[in-house]
């Protein structure tokens, strides 16, 4: 594809770029543009860098503009990039929760981890091989952070749910939001005349449906006018999407509740859920048959029966059900 096929530009300087993550249109950085400074929100894996350096120049930048790289959380499908992409941006800094820093200075566990839900050749085939981010180039964004890009007001909040080191931008001039993976997924091949469809993350291994309700609500405190999503970019009907979350958080509770103490519980489970996506997506008015839904939802269906299942079974360890 080329560089013009991967941008689409939104009001308030934003542009999405698609990192081509596993497909088109799977997961996007944003490019932040105000008075002549950039930002990053989230990079994708090292295969995206030369996209978004090439997108600095497209939209009449240089490296040295960009001043912030802003990690939503540390999941290589949004970070993964970060350090290949520092080496470039001599004035940038990477702000990070402070429970992800630490796997970006030395990213032995995160990779271990990630190799465990993907297998090591799918986790070399995405992620090649990770840069260390060095410590003295990171800013630790604190709940509340306040970052001006070239005058223009950015605050960073705690929003836990999807990981613990996860955290949204509110860009407060704009009256826009940056949620990474917390204001759920929402895939530009489902829109139909019925508007956008969301649905929840719940991938492993910190899923807390608990804390992801209280984000929705937190975000939405915000009355923001957008929200740009990791997965895929902007959504504007934020009313009946967060409605449509809380009902999805729910309804994967229920379902890996329903099979907590089965022996094949992780087969019921992925029945269950590619069940509720086709019902779903039913009342939603999409007319894609059924192999093209199971291609475009087969991943976000596995790795959110994974988080089910070790969430089950955190609240067991901790006595619960």
């Amino acid at each position: 594809m080329s560089l013009a096929e991967l941008l689409t530009d939104f009001p308030d300087g934003i542009t999405a770029i698609d990192t081509l993550y596993l497909r088109p249109r799977l997961a996007a950085s944003h490019l932040l543009v105000h008075n002549g400074r950039g930002a990053f929100v989230d990079t994708g894996a090292n295969s995206a860098v030369p996209n978004l350096l090439a997108a600095i120049n497209a939209r009449g930048l240089t490296p040295e503009a960009i001043d912030y790289v802003l990690l939503t959380h540390v999941h290589l499908d949004h970070a993964g990039g970060a350090g290949l992409l520092m080496r470039s941006l001599p004035n940038a800094r990477a702000v990070v929760h402070p429970r992800g820093a630490r796997h970006l200075s030395d990213p032995a566990k995160l990779i271990a981890g990630s190799i465990q839900v993907y297998g090591e050749k799918m986790f070399r085939e995405l992620y090649g091989t990770l840069v260390a981010l060095p410590a003295e180039r990171m800013l630790i964004a604190e709940d509340g952070l306040r970052l001006s890009l070239g005058g223009r007001h950015l605050e960073l909040i705690h929003t836990p749910g999807h990981a613990l080191h996860h955290y949204a931008i509110v860009d407060l001039d704009a009256r826009v939001i940056f949620s990474g993976d917390n204001f759920g997924i929402s895939y530009r091949d489902f829109d139909t005349s019925h508007g956008e469809f969301i649905f929840p993350t719940t991938t492993p291994v910190q899923f807390d449906p608990e804390a992801m309700h209280a984000t929705i609500d937190r975000l939405m405190g915000y009355q923001p006018k957008a929200i740009y999503l990791t997965h895929y970019s902007r959504v504007n009907e934020l009313a009946r999407l967060a409605r449509d979350l809380h009902a999805a958080v729910d309804a994967f509770v229920e379902m890996a509740r329903r099979h907590h103490g089965k022996p094949d519980r992780g087969a019921l489970i992925r029945r269950e859920m590619a069940g509720w996506f086709d019902a779903a997506l039913d009342r939603h008015g999409y007319t894609g048959d059924a192999a093209t839904r199971r291609e475009l939802l087969a991943s976000d269906i596995d790795l959110n029966c994974q988080g089910l299942e070790v969430w089950l079974d955190r609240r067991a360890g901790a006595g619960h059900d």
